[in-house]
């Protein structure tokens, strides 16, 4: 299991990979919107209230990926009980993949969310942006940061804002929003937090995970590869992103071993 080194020059803190790879694909595994604790998701994976976490976790394992991205609205609320967190943490903990999780609108990082008042973020192989670091994380062996802007309250805010500058060799950046082409945020009515395809340019990362979308599909202009994966109980699937040791990224869906949608068919 990797541990999470407390020095870090964003928030004295660093999670570390388990493996180099200068001279391999560094596999990564995307997901969002798991939406743990609904009532209407619990009730559409037959009851079990971790299935979707688990489903997302075991594909990861199956790849043999070096880091899990897991970009907003893990959870439905903040209002979750203790115990429900209690087990959440340990399967995080007990899976050892290094995960590095994005609050989103559902669950932002407030004083009581379920990022701080429970054991979430005690894992070693678990990073929270805006909890245990304040917006980026260091995976120093794979020249890797991941980073982006935690939703740390209910209002409206800019996902990509102040894009970071380029520190490592490989830079993924994580947003939760909803993405239009132009936005226009001095017209109303507008959905929130919205995410425009120059903002996805500025930021020229490698790879940007975004959460907010049910369905998986990727978003804005040819350069940046910016992808949602959609929720794993109605896209089915996880992204997974291959940094290869030549500079390119390749990107594809990867179908979860059950979900709900399949079984419907």
């Amino acid at each position: 299991m990797p541990v999470r080194s407390r020095q870090d020059t964003t928030q004295g803190k660093v999670n570390r990979g388990h493996g180099a790879g200068a001279d391999r694909d560094i596999v990564i595994v995307h997901s969002s919107d798991l939406h743990l604790g609904d009532v209407a998701t619990i009730a559409a994976w037959g009851g079990d209230d971790t299935l979707p976490l688990r489903q997302v976790l075991a594909a990861a394992g199956d790849l043999k990926a070096d880091l899990v991205v897991l970009a907003g609205d893990i959870f439905e609320h903040n209002r979750l009980a203790l115990e429900f967190l209690e087990r959440t943490a340990r399967i995080l903990g007990d899976s050892g993949l290094p995960v590095v999780i994005l609050p989103g609108n559902h669950d932002p990082a407030t004083p009581d969310s379920v990022y701080r008042r429970g054991p979430m973020a005690e894992p070693e192989n678990v990073a929270i942006l805006g909890v245990t670091h304040a917006r980026a994380v260091t995976f120093s062996q794979f020249g890797l940061e991941v980073w982006g802007h935690a939703h740390r309250d209910y209002d409206d805010m800019v996902p990509l804002r102040t894009p970071r500058r380029r520190r490592t060799r490989w830079q993924i950046a994580m947003a939760h929003g909803h993405y239009l082409p132009q936005p226009d945020r001095a017209a109303g009515p507008n959905p929130a937090w919205l995410i425009g395809r120059e903002e996805i340019a500025r930021t020229a990362v490698d790879y940007l995970a975004l959460g907010h979308w049910n369905r998986a599909g990727r978003v804005g202009g040819p350069g940046v590869p910016a992808y949602y994966s959609g929720s794993p109980d109605l896209s089915g699937s996880v992204n997974v992103v291959r940094l290869k040791p030549g500079g390119e990224v390749a990107v594809r869906r990867r179908r979860l071993e059950h979900f709900p949608a399949k079984d419907r068919v």
